[in-house]
């Protein structure tokens, strides 16, 4: 394979980081962009240097020079436009949740085995630099034998960060397009990554789910809300507390949202302390062990790192080969530990992530 030629598709607000570790890349270019506005796909392919612009999705898939799809569109519509890419024989990145449900998945990872094509399931905080140097220590038994983590996730209403439009957020509030909660399903998706990525695979989970309103009707939050889960095969747990701040200003230069992680091991203790938003002016990982605080300076902790190293991740998977991740089969877990949660708080239950095949 030369340089690896990419179709971006959708060119809404996250695209401008999607589109980072494109640039400059020695083995990738954006070639096209698909977009149902002319207006913004003109705008769009001009910003990225893309050398055309698509309005119709079928079309763009016709074109021979393009080997690679990165979707960026809501999650309804995940599924029917990675398996028509699969069967035109594209590679494809798609955001997360991968689909609205583990049939959708299963959908999806049929068509790229059956096309033998590369399904990426986009998630970047894995990538994060300081989650993954967390994960490094974990391993390397930095605290012991890792037993309980915690994660606390806060949006606010304020924020220094982007001035999202309200057409942005609608559809996230729209169960049936984007397949649950904004806070639990769609942005938690990163956070059950997470907790999967630094401790393992998960049991069974019990959640309590509430909602706020914002603009009744129009807008809400699906918080406050707790959620608890068992690691499989130990005695290992971890919680997660999801609040909606209306009034809280958040130092942020995203989305408004701050990230604070806790893991407790049998010697020590690990923090990553931000990742969307900056509240904590301190270093973004910290451990603890023997007495002392070991602190990480210096570390490439914007957001944005995460994005880039996620996307330069697959094109070094596509030119030269292995898994990526996350693979869709992993991605499908992922999204199977997020319905769990749902479906704890609806039926006021625990629920083994078993029960959902």
């Amino acid at each position: 394979m030369g340089k690896i030629k990419v179709c971006i598709v959708g060119v809404g607000r996250i695209a401008s980081l999607n589109v980072l570790g494109y640039k400059d890349h020695p083995d990738a270019e954006i070639y096209a962009v698909c977009s149902r506005s002319s207006e913004k796909g003109r705008e769009a392919a001009e910003n990225w240097g893309a050398k055309k612009v698509y309005t119709n999705y079928d079309e763009m898939l016709k074109d021979p020079e393009i080997d690679m799809i990165e979707l960026l569109v809501p999650h309804n519509l995940h599924c029917e436009m990675t398996v028509k890419a699969c069967k035109a024989g594209k590679h494809v990145s798609v955001q997360k949740p991968m689909a609205m449900n583990l049939e959708e998945a299963d959908l999806m990872i049929k068509a790229a085995k059956d096309a033998g094509v590369v399904l990426k399931i986009y998630e970047n905080f894995i990538f994060y630099p300081p989650y993954v140097k967390a994960k490094q220590l974990i391993d390397e038994g930095a605290i012991g034998e890792p037993i309980t983590m915690r994660y606390k996730m806060n949006a606010g209403k304020q924020t220094l960060g982007w001035d999202v439009d309200l057409e942005t957020w609608k559809w996230r509030m729209e169960e049936d397009v984007c397949g649950g909660g904004p806070l639990v399903f769609d942005d938690g998706y990163h956070k059950f990554s997470i907790a999967k990525y630094l401790m393992g695979d998960v049991e069974k989970v019990t959640a309590w789910i509430d909602r706020t309103d914002v603009i009744p009707g129009v807008f809400y939050e699906d918080a406050p809300a707790m959620v608890m889960w068992k690691y499989k095969n130990a005695k290992k747990y971890g919680f997660m507390d999801i609040t909606y701040s209306e009034d809280l200003f958040i130092d942020t230069d995203y989305y408004s949202c701050d990230e604070r992680v806790e893991v407790t091991g049998s010697k020590g203790i690990l923090w990553v302390t931000r990742c969307t938003g900056k509240m904590l002016q301190i270093p973004s990982l910290l451990v603890y062990r023997d007495g002392g605080l070991t602190t990480y300076e210096g570390m490439r902790d914007d957001w944005a790192d995460s994005f880039i190293d996620s996307t330069r991740h697959f094109i070094d998977v596509l030119k030269n080969g292995g898994e990526p991740k996350l693979t869709g089969e992993e991605g499908r877990e992922v999204l199977r530990f997020a319905l769990a949660a749902i479906k704890s708080s609806k039926e006021k239950r625990e629920v083994y992530l078993d029960e959902l095949k």
